[in-house]
């Protein structure tokens, strides 16, 4: 049953499922911690899924549904770039996990693209069977998306104009954006650009790097909290700047300052309920682990071996649904934990053996957005 507990411990079950269906891309993103970073696994796993193995998982994933009595789950068609395979494909991993379901259980599917593979006939396809499309950028112009380019060197940006272009015109199947920060970009280009894509939600990501590998732009030279500052920016502009699209990092922080619970890994203690299935059918915890090391995100686990009720009791899985037990003593006596939750896990990794039980490596500008925030919103709601 969701929410059942063994002792102490609550059970929650996963209710989203990240299933590889491509597990290459069509660009090579100078900043990938997938194809350039420490874990090379994707090198030894099948190019597409296999039929065999989407139907095995959505199998898994109704034994999960029905287990813990479930009544919507999210599936999240992933890549790579998910597009690579064409539409059909992806129509007929949604109609499997559908048919396996349990009844009184409904499925929400999504698909994460570069957009340069888009057209309208796709986005019209997907969308006439409930797909909802996020996109990612670095921005709203060619500039901006100078790191997005194929493997020639040639740039994405006129593709990926045009697919903004069109799920513009189509706001009922278009999810959102995905925005990696370039410390090197002014946040005012960066948010106003994007802001004029005109998408329902911006999420605003952190590079994924940590104590041993370092973020962009942290050598010690120049402001401290070099990511803090550029999202304190940014949250001044949406804050202030009217009607616009949610920004998943700031309301999150919000909700947090007010009490809510946090549905996203970047902040606060709520526990994982994401975890991934590659073309494979490995088991495996969140593809950020893989900037640490190779080998971080696996489980040794897959779906045609073992339930996700096993994977739910994997030390990895468990490491990060601890809450606040699972930090290291300088965050838990932190004032701030409870809304900083000790950031994204795998900005924690320190290779000196003391593994994820460190403050995430953007620490301080977490801080600085966090009391940024708070300040901001005490002004709003104090009387005067």
């Amino acid at each position: 049953m969701a929410g059942e507990t063994t002792g102490r411990t609550a059970v929650v079950p996963f209710r989203q499922f990240v299933l590889k269906v491509h597990s290459r891309c069509n660009l090579a993103c100078t900043y990938c911690y997938i194809y350039a970073g420490p874990d090379r696994s994707w090198r030894t796993r099948p190019p597409t899924v296999p039929a065999a193995t989407v139907r095995q998982t959505a199998r898994r994933i109704a034994e999960h549904a029905r287990a813990h009595r479930l009544r919507a789950v999210r599936i999240d068609l992933h890549g790579g770039e998910p597009l690579l395979t064409g539409p059909g494909p992806l129509l007929d991993q949604a109609a499997a996990v559908r048919a396996a379901l349990p009844a009184g259980c409904t499925a929400d599917f999504g698909v994460q693209t570069n957009g340069t593979l888009l057209t309208a006939d796709i986005i019209d396809t997907l969308g006439a069977t409930g797909f909802r499309l996020g996109l990612s950028v670095d921005g709203g112009t060619p500039g901006l998306n100078r790191r997005r380019v194929d493997h020639a060197g040639r740039p994405s940006w006129p593709a990926v104009s045009r697919a903004a272009g069109l799920l513009h015109d189509r706001p009922g199947v278009f999810a959102g954006i995905l925005c990696t920060i370039d410390i090197t970009a002014d946040p005012a280009e960066v948010y106003g650009s994007l802001r004029a894509l005109d998408p329902p939600m911006l999420d605003f990501l952190l590079p994924h790097a940590n104590w041993s590998s370092p973020p962009p732009a942290t050598s010690g030279r120049g402001p401290r909290t070099p990511y803090g500052d550029w999202l304190c920016t940014v949250f001044d502009l949406w804050w202030d700047g009217g009607p616009g699209p949610r920004v998943r990092v700031f309301t999150e922080i919000l909700g947090l300052l007010l009490g809510r619970p946090s549905s996203s890994e970047a902040v606060g203690l709520s526990p994982v309920v994401a975890v991934i299935v590659d073309t494979d059918g490995a088991i495996e915890q969140v593809d950020s682990l893989k900037s640490a090391y190779e080998g971080a995100a696996a489980t040794g686990l897959d779906v045609f071996h073992h339930t996700f009720d096993q994977a739910l009791a994997h030390p990895g899985m468990v490491a990060r649904r601890t809450g606040r037990d699972g930090l290291g003593d300088r965050c838990r006596g932190c004032a701030l934990v409870e809304v900083c939750g000790g950031g994204n896990y795998a900005h924690r990794y320190r290779a000196d053996g003391t593994g994820f039980r460190n403050p995430s490596v953007y620490c301080a500008d977490l801080e600085r957005l966090i009391r940024h925030i708070a300040a901001r919103l005490k002004a709003e709601i104090t009387p005067n």
